[in-house]
């Protein structure tokens, strides 16, 4: 069996649509399902997993004493699962679920040499002072933006420091991932969402304005990676099980948000109207100017396959799901 936690979220659900194409069809699903009922998107967080094959739904209470009692019947499991919001202020939630709730999956998987995946994020990278790159060295001295950013790099220092661990284990730093079954995450969805939404009802896009001297209006970048590469990412790890380590997740290409509005456009077949507007004043001081994945050590363990053009990804998000009502991948 494998395992999957976070079921009900973007990236997970994406995931598990690729392990039934591979005819994995044994899955355990991990989330909050009580709390999900009560979720106002709860009409596309159900969607997200609804109609796919698994074994059985475990809430997230109760799976590190599933995992205790069915260990020997699992082969690998990803924790996806996360309080994933930049704007949460409660450090008592982030700590919970972001921090205890994973060292708790990781001591089982230690303890029971389940290999894992889990999700970390470019969050933790703060303002980019010490770079993108992926070096375990460099973990220690970053400073997040933000308290999820924070609990995020606590963790990964935290597994840094354990002399035991999974038999293999990755962490992956998911820089900005777009793409199908994002449609629950209100304002932490994509601009690629969003840009879709506002093109379609008001026939034009807002971006932020740009508040640093020689950058222009739109010119802030973002490394952005369509979710179908994550996916496969994932998958190569899950048959890759060596080379241990924290791994940056983007696909390498810093682009600016006029390229996305842009291709966006393009996708929709509409003309080009972008207005700027200021960047809100809660989020002006932490607010990311660039941020580009260093993808060498990735590749350096035998991953080669090419990432997703920023367009071919828009256009096939717009044109196939967006387009079509938000289709479910």
């Amino acid at each position: 069996m494998i395992v999957i936690t976070g079921v009900s979220g973007f990236i997970a659900s994406a995931l598990i649509t690729r392990l039934n194409q591979d005819r994995f069809l044994d899955l355990i699903l991990v989330d909050d399902f009580q709390g999900l009922s009560n979720h106002k998107n709860h009409e596309h967080t159900g969607k997200n997993f609804l109609g796919k094959t698994y074994h059985k739904c475990v809430d997230r209470a109760s799976f590190p004493e599933w995992l205790e009692m069915n260990q020997n019947q699992v082969q690998f499991v990803f924790h996806l699962g996360a309080r994933t919001d930049t704007a949460e202020r409660d450090l008592e939630v982030l700590n919970s679920l972001n921090l205890e709730y994973s060292k708790r999956v990781w001591a089982l998987c230690t303890q029971y040499q389940i290999p894992l995946v889990y999700a970390s994020s470019a969050a933790t990278y703060g303002g980019g002072e010490l770079g993108y790159k992926d070096s375990h060295d460099c973990v220690e001295a970053l400073r997040p933006l933000n308290p999820y950013g924070i609990s995020k790099n606590d963790f990964d220092k935290w597994v840094l420091t354990q002399e035991s661990t999974p038999f293999f284990w990755a962490g992956l730093k998911f820089f900005n991932v777009y793409g199908p079954n994002e449609y629950h995450k209100d304002r932490m969805a994509s601009v690629i969402f969003h840009a879709h939404r506002q093109i379609t009802e008001l026939g034009k896009l807002r971006l932020f304005k740009s508040h640093r001297e020689g950058i222009p209006d739109g010119e802030q970048k973002r490394d952005f990676i369509y979710v179908m590469d994550v996916v496969d990412v994932c998958m190569f790890l899950m048959h890759h099980r060596k080379n241990s380590g924290i791994y940056n997740l983007g696909s390498g290409q810093a682009r600016s948000f006029n390229d996305l509005a842009a291709a966006v456009f393009s996708a929709m077949d509409k003309p080009v109207h972008i207005e700027y507007v200021d960047t809100p004043m809660d989020i002006r001081n932490s607010y990311q100017y660039y941020t580009c994945a260093d993808m060498t050590k990735l590749k350096s363990i035998g991953y080669h396959n090419e990432f997703t053009s920023l367009e071919a990804g828009i256009m096939e998000y717009v044109s196939k799901y967006l387009s079509s009502d938000y289709a479910i991948f």
